[in-house]
């Protein structure tokens, strides 16, 4: 009877032991499927973060491209801001410099029919006008060569034609009226006789 008895403890212990193992299966598979859902959840979240991070990294950029065109567009503002007031002055000074050209002209002629020495007064003018010269010389107003020089309609305003055998051909033979230029710009052309 102790067989038998061994022998029923033993499948009653199997028997426990299934029943234990079937109830326990369901639980770990309970547990398995949570611990699943927990894992995909974790890894939605850490997606989402990263969607997050992408998107705040993509703010970040935008704005940074933002900052640096704007910095740029500023920069090209300056820049053209800088080069329209060195024009602005530029025309400014032509402009005075073409107005200021004919009392030079008058002081020429004035000079022309007296004498060095003869008259204190023209001694007095001749100085004034040696003055306005270097004046204008200094802010960069110079005289255009024009006598002996070839013609050059960048430079010269034919008004007369000559026939002249002893000058080469386009060569100015006289100059009327005298040119200037203003840091390398004609603020006036000089007229000039030209021989053919």
């Amino acid at each position: 009877m102790e067989e038998f008895s061994t022998e029923e403890a033993v499948k009653e212990a199997v028997e426990n032991a299934e029943e234990m193992t079937e109830e326990a299966a369901p639980e770990t598979e309970a547990e398995n499927a949570e611990s699943k859902v927990e894992e995909k959840d974790s890894k939605k979240g850490l997606k989402k973060k990263e969607k997050k991070k992408d998107k705040r990294d993509e703010q970040i950029e935008q704005l940074n491209d933002k900052v640096m065109r704007q910095m740029a567009e500023f920069e090209n503002f300056r820049r053209r801001t800088e080069i329209e007031k060195s024009q602005m002055f530029a025309t400014g000074a032509k402009s005075i410099v073409e107005k200021i050209l004919p009392v030079v002209d008058n002081f020429e002629r004035g000079l022309a029919t007296v004498e060095e020495g003869a008259d204190p007064f023209a001694d007095g003018m001749l100085m004034i006008y040696k003055q306005l010269l270097t004046t204008l010389d200094e802010v960069g107003v110079k005289p255009i060569e024009a006598v002996g020089q070839e013609f050059n309609p960048d430079f010269h305003n034919a008004v007369m034609h000559v026939e002249d055998e002893e000058v080469g051909e386009n060569i100015v033979v006289e100059e009327f009226q005298k040119g200037y230029m203003y840091n390398d710009t004609v603020v006036r052309h000089s007229m000039v006789k030209v021989a053919n």
